[in-house]
């Protein structure tokens, strides 16, 4: 537990008090009440120009990171790291000044500003300034490491990671998946001391704010004690896990028949490059060796997309018009102009698909290099979800600028993603007729082999990562402690012995990044129970996997209710709008996938599996 800083009058108080002065007249009394308004007004001044300058500061970091992203040269990163640490360092000076009102009695909405300015920084730099610039030139560093990695193979072929991706998600050639899985890795082994030195500056950081370590800060964003925010992602990984179990299961099973025992044992974890992703956290791409025989549903988006002729700018176009069926309003002209959907070919860019909101108020765009896919399709649902969130709670003060939680505005694009549908796709014209619900179990299985098969991965990231921080995990057991997690949670493992020359948490991007993982988990309980409840919202009654709530204006009346709030409210209060409830529940993950699991169990008792490792 973090302990406040004391004010100076409460010291004074102490003072007087031990040196046996009688502190019960009137005129202490008058005292005490004139200096808790002092306090008060001083905080609330403070809290007033924070806002106002931090919210002056992100536009012009908004814009240098846009245009590092877009444009990648030494002068960009130069630049993006200058601006980087100017924001630090502005954010740890009023994180700083933030702690010292700790114990001011301020009305709900200033002490909700007040403390999201104290908790809300990600890594934090010491006060010292030679530090923080020290700070500011690892992280640099680091995204320089990642963005620039490439692996050669020995024809000469360097191949990025994307590239390297594809061959994940492509080949059935374990000796070439290997490889590739092994080449990515060798970008990371050079970031090991310069992650181990950012932790060490960013704790220092963390406890000039008055917390423990940095896990303990990063867990007390969640309007909760950071204890009880653990036991709440123990309680729903509980939830969730016979569902995953069952799928690690069956998926073993048909590995072990398309590779043999050599390759994919029929027991014990996973090897981690059979898995069609380069970090096994989505397994999707093998669904074509795992699916049922009867699961084909009879169309392919892929192939629908460039039936109808969309292009990467219609594929937007149509994902706006999910968001106006709801009664959203369209995206401004400058979306369309300021943003990129396509891979220049005259530079390097981050590909990494994004939303943006520049301006705080209606500058928003999304950064993608669009491929003509079904995938892709789905993502700029996603990241459209994002914008129009930011364009919802425009109004809001700087501070509540933001979504309930972070796994709120992760979850929400998402949310609509569950809404495409062979319903959804019919109502648009890209789809004739709607299969039949014989064809559910495959659709199900698609989906549950992303969804379901990131759910452990998207919690072990920060299991790992703040146990680094609150020194559970030592820097030389780095790789050990990665491996061991990801065999606790996801039942995978490496699939050639890997020792602490390596780093292999430096090959996910979120890592040396250091951008917060644990969200992705909880947008993956969310988007399931916002889709039951904006379904339930809308009237229909079939099963709430085949839902859709495209063009109905309640459910989107009712979405932008929650989505006006921001930050402005604790989560639960934001959850419950939407769905009624002010706690998550894993329980419509469960739902949406009820046939599936049914199925799953039969196969694997009929195989006669032995399930777990």
């Amino acid at each position: 537990m973090n302990l406040p800083l004391k004010r100076p009058s409460q010291i004074a108080l102490i003072v007087s008090i031990a040196l046996g002065l009688c502190a019960c007249n009137d005129t202490t009394v008058t005292t005490e009440a004139a200096d808790e308004k002092t306090d008060i007004a001083a905080a609330i001044n403070f809290v007033n120009r924070a806002e106002a300058d931090l919210a002056s500061l992100s536009i012009e970091a908004n814009r240098a990171e846009w245009i590092y992203s877009n444009f990648i040269t030494d002068d960009t990163a130069a630049l993006s790291a200058a601006m980087g640490e100017k924001v630090t360092s502005t954010s740890v000076r009023y994180a700083t000044e933030a702690a010292k009102y700790a114990n001011v009695d301020l009305e709900p909405v200033n002490a909700r500003k007040l403390n999201s300015l104290r908790s809300s920084i990600v890594l934090p730099a010491p006060l010292d300034a030679a530090k923080n610039a020290e700070l500011a030139s690892i992280v640099s560093q680091l995204n320089g490491l990642y963005g620039k990695g490439k692996y050669c193979f020995a024809d000469g072929r360097c191949l990025t990671q994307p590239e390297l991706s594809n061959i994940m998600a492509e080949s059935k050639d374990p000796a070439l998946l290997l490889e590739a899985w092994k080449g990515w890795r060798e970008i990371a082994k050079p970031m090991r001391p310069l992650f181990e030195r950012e932790v060490e500056l960013a704790n220092q950081g963390a406890s000039d704010l008055g917390y423990t370590d940095l896990s303990e800060l990063w867990r007390s964003q969640y309007d909760m004690e950071p204890e009880a925010f653990s036991a709440e992602l123990d309680r729903l990984w509980a939830q969730i896990k016979p569902l995953y179990d069952s799928l690690h299961c069956y998926v073993r099973g048909e590995l072990n028949q398309q590779y043999g025992d050599d390759v994919a044992p029929k027991t014990g974890p996973i090897p981690a490059h059979l898995l069609g992703n380069m970090w096994a956290q989505q397994w999707g791409t093998i669904y074509n060796s795992v699916a049922p025989k009867d699961a084909d549903p009879g169309y392919n988006v892929t192939e629908l997309l460039a039936q109808n002729g969309y292009d990467e700018i219609k594929m937007v176009k149509q994902a706006e018009g999910f968001f106006t069926s709801l009664g959203f309003g369209a995206l401004p002209e400058t979306f369309w102009t300021r943003s990129m959907f396509v891979q220049p070919q005259d530079r390097d860019v981050v590909c990494h698909a994004s939303a943006w909101d520049l301006d705080n108020l209606d500058d928003i765009r999304i950064k993608m290099c669009i491929q003509k896919n079904a995938e892709d399709f789905s993502v700029i649902h996603h990241e459209l979800g994002h914008n129009f969130y930011q364009r919802a709670y425009k109004n809001q003060p700087f501070i509540f600028k933001n979504s309930a939680n972070d796994g709120f505005h992760e979850a929400i694009g998402d949310t609509i993603a569950l809404s495409i549908t062979p319903k959804y796709l019919q109502k648009i014209g890209l789809l004739e007729t709607v299969p039949d619900a014989s064809k559910d179990i495959g659709l199900l299985l698609k989906q549950a082999l992303d969804k379901i098969a990131f759910m452990p991965f998207g919690l072990m990231i920060d299991q790992w990562r703040w146990q680094v921080f609150n020194g559970t995990i030592k820097p030389e057991q780095y790789n050990q402690a990665w491996w061991e997690l990801r065999e606790k949670y996801q039942g995978v493992k490496a699939p050639i012995e890997r020792t602490e020359a390596d780093f292999d948490p430096g090959a996910k991007y979120h890592v040396p990044g250091n951008v917060p993982y644990t969200r992705y988990f909880l947008a993956h309980v969310l988007q399931f129970q916002f889709h039951k409840a904006l379904c339930d919202i809308a009237g229909d009654t079939g099963p709430v996997h085949r839902c859709s709530i495209y063009g109905n204006k309640a459910a989107g009346a009712k979405l932008n209710q929650m989505l006006e709030m921001g930050a402005s409210k604790p989560w639960p209060e934001a959850l419950n709008v939407v769905t009624g409830s002010d706690k998550m529940d894993a329980k419509a993950v469960l739902d949406y996938f009820a046939p599936l699991q049914v199925w799953l169990d039969e196969q694997n008792t009929q195989a006669n599996r032995q399930c777990g490792w």
